[in-house]
């Protein structure tokens, strides 16, 4: 079973836009006043604001995989469970853990909110 299939259709290409690296298309699972918020770092809103800061956090990495583990949905909301293997610059890895938390309005997220410990990803 992949990533996709475990996330669900509303998810599982987002997902992928994310490991492709594709900003653009990662903002299109957005709704135009997204909130975004990466670890511990302030939230942002807006589709624009939103790809800014992704666009430039995909810059700072060589790239990276997510395996889902597990998801939950309620309502409108949906939990994703997982590890994402980041590949740094120096084409070394990390796996880290990472619980994701979806908020949808309709067929697109409101509010996204990433918990992840991002620290030892560029630990020296």
């Amino acid at each position: 079973m992949t990533s996709a299939d475990v996330a669900g259709r509303d998810t599982g290409d987002m997902f992928a836009a994310i490991d492709a690296g594709n900003a653009d298309k990662f903002v299109g699972f957005l709704s135009n006043d997204a909130v975004f918020r990466f670890g511990s770092a302030p939230p942002v809103q807006g589709r624009d604001a939103i790809h800014a800061a992704v666009s430039g956090f995909f810059k700072s990495i060589a790239g990276c995989t997510h395996t889902i583990h597990k998801t939950i949905r309620e309502d409108n909301t949906l939990v994703c469970e997982g590890d994402v293997t980041y590949r740094r610059m120096d084409n070394s890895e990390i796996s880290l853990p990472f619980t994701d938390v979806l908020e949808f309005d309709g067929e697109l997220i409101s509010h996204y909110k990433i918990y992840l410990d991002v620290g030892p990803l560029y630990a020296a």
